[in-house]
């Protein structure tokens, strides 16, 4: 069996991964005096409807309360948590988990192999986590308590992504005593975890307000210390406007703030010695294209779309060359197995040439037609959501070079409850629609590209592309014991999908945080980019 033990030390510093770490201007000036305690003010972007669940601003709110089993370092590898080590069977398909004694939950109840076992079969089989549901389906069979110390999570084939998943804020251990006897509501607000801080009030529309646990035992081994947190609460702020946002952070009203503005991104290196650039791992903000209905049903039309349009320079000049061009649809380049390269760049001869091979000819002000039909194309977009003020002006500058090229784009801003509620999940609502899933590994691709059946339905694919040979390929390497196999097939995987234009691609999701000179030891995690607040101090 392999065995994998817990560091003698866990002081791991934050930065492999994170695309800069700047240490330039002065931002503040003060004695540098540390102080006992205090509040750190933090300002975040969107307001989730729970404190946990499967969306990524829920990953981030729920870690200053929920711990792991398990933690990804900056160098990609899996690192203790609420597990101490642990033992992977020789068929890969049982892992047992060690847990730390005398870890207790903030309500009292142990936090023993029972509550994880009884975690895990929510995950999988409850509604406690959307996206930990999809992330271990369908390998995960069944979770049993060994002994009070040791977890059994029992698989149905080999899954060598499965440590690297549930690293993921998705999978934060709650108390099963708060998870039966209280109302959804009510752990909805106040979720019961082993954590650093506790949720002390939820001023709707305003913030959270997170107060330390002072019985704190549970650090992760990337924790910078050892030991509860050393501030007394933090204030999570949220403020969607990005102005008003950034100007917190250089007032001093905020002590750290999400998304500063690309425009604003400089300036912020020379103001503040600690700035993260965080290319998120997972699937990249790309275009799912609609294979079942509409033009691009034709594979051609979907391969002009791509070349029709100047996506690489409408992301450097949209976001001042901060956030980079991600030309595949299907993985980011952060994620492991990463495919690389350029499928469908600007070329408008190629594109003309592609559609003139489907049979559409120009129209009325250059837009092509074909059976009395204008080439139009319902561009749906998850506005303020999944993309920002600044995504949304670089489709606007994309809608312009596809009009130039024939295509008449038409731009539909929805809501999260629209793009995810039903009223986008059909085929007939939608010709493209620009998303990400934030992951930590390629096992993404099942979760997105997963063929639907009428009996097992996949939701995710919102690009509609039911191809079993690739459903097949993307299990294969799901359940590949042979890691350098499996990624070789992720990538044969990644090659379909760009052959046959499922997605095409656009920029990395990236999250742009700063943190006020007086604030220390503030940093995010490899998996996710979630902010970690229980290393960080404030000094005068």
């Amino acid at each position: 069996m392999k065995k994998y033990l817990r560091p003698t030390l866990a002081l791991t510093a934050a930065g492999a991964l994170l695309a800069g770490v700047t240490a330039c201007g002065s931002g503040e000036s003060g004695s540098g005096e540390r102080i006992q305690g205090g509040t750190i003010e933090y300002a975040h972007v969107q307001e989730p409807p729970c404190i946990f669940g499967g969306w990524i601003q829920q990953a981030y709110i729920s870690r200053q309360v929920l711990d792991g089993l398990v933690t990804l370092a900056d160098d990609g590898t899996v690192k203790p948590w609420l597990a101490q080590s642990w033992e992977v069977s020789p068929d890969g398909r049982t892992y047992t988990f060690a847990l730390k004694p005398g870890v207790k939950f903030t309500d009292g109840t142990p936090l023993d192999a029972a509550a994880v076992a009884y975690n895990f079969g929510q995950f999988a089989h409850g509604d406690l986590n959307s996206t930990a549901k999809v992330s271990i389906s369908p390998y995960f069979t069944s979770a049993e308590a060994v002994d009070p110390q040791h977890v059994a999570i029992h698989l149905s084939d080999p899954y060598p992504e499965f440590l690297r998943l549930i690293t993921q804020g998705y999978f934060g251990i709650q108390s099963p005593t708060a998870l039966k006897t209280r109302s959804a509501e009510e752990n909805c607000e106040k979720p019961i975890g082993s954590g650093a801080f506790t949720v002390a009030e939820w001023k709707k529309g305003q913030q959270v307000t997170f107060k330390r646990n002072p019985n704190y035992t549970s650090w992760p081994a990337t924790a910078k210390h050892q030991g509860p947190a050393l501030v007394d609460a933090i204030n999570w702020k949220f403020v969607p406007d990005a102005t008003s946002r950034y100007a917190s952070l250089t007032t001093g009203q905020s002590d750290a703030i999400y998304e500063v503005p690309t425009v604003r991104w400089k300036d912020a290196q020379q103001r503040f010695k600690n700035t993260i650039r965080y290319i998120t791992p997972g699937k990249p903000v790309s275009f799912s294209v609609n294979t079942q209905q509409g033009p691009f049903t034709d594979k051609r039309v979907r391969q002009a779309f791509g070349y029709a349009a100047d996506r690489k320079s409408a992301v450097q000049a949209g976001f001042h060359g901060v956030i980079p061009y991600e030309p595949n649809a299907a993985v980011s380049q952060s994620t492991p197995a990463y495919l690389g390269g350029d499928p469908y760049p600007y070329n408008p001869a190629k594109a003309a040439d592609l559609l003139r091979q489907a049979g559409w000819t120009k129209g009325e002000h250059g837009i092509y037609r074909k059976d009395g039909k204008s080439l139009t194309i319902r561009v749906v977009y998850g506005a303020g959501s999944f993309i920002t003020p600044e995504g949304a002006t670089i489709l606007q500058a994309l809608q312009e070079q596809w009009k130039q090229n024939g295509f008449d784009v038409e731009l539909i801003p929805a809501t999260m409850a629209e793009l995810w509620g039903g009223k986008y999940s059909d085929p007939a609502t939608y010709d493209a629609l620009p998303s990400y899933w934030t992951s930590p590994s390629p096992a993404i691709l099942w979760i997105v590209w997963r063929a639907g059946t009428p009996t097992d339905p996949n939701g995710n694919n919102r690009s509609f592309f039911n191809d079993p040979q690739l459903t097949s390929l993307i299990n294969a390497a799901n359940t590949n014991p042979d890691t350098t196999a499996g990624f070789a097939q992720y990538r044969q995987a990644q090659q379909t999908i760009a052959d046959d234009a499922a997605g095409i691609g656009l920029y990395t999701q990236s999250s742009l945080i700063a943190s006020s000179n007086r604030l220390h030891d503030f940093w995010v995690e490899k998996s996710q980019g979630e902010p970690v607040f229980s290393d960080a101090y404030l000094t005068k």
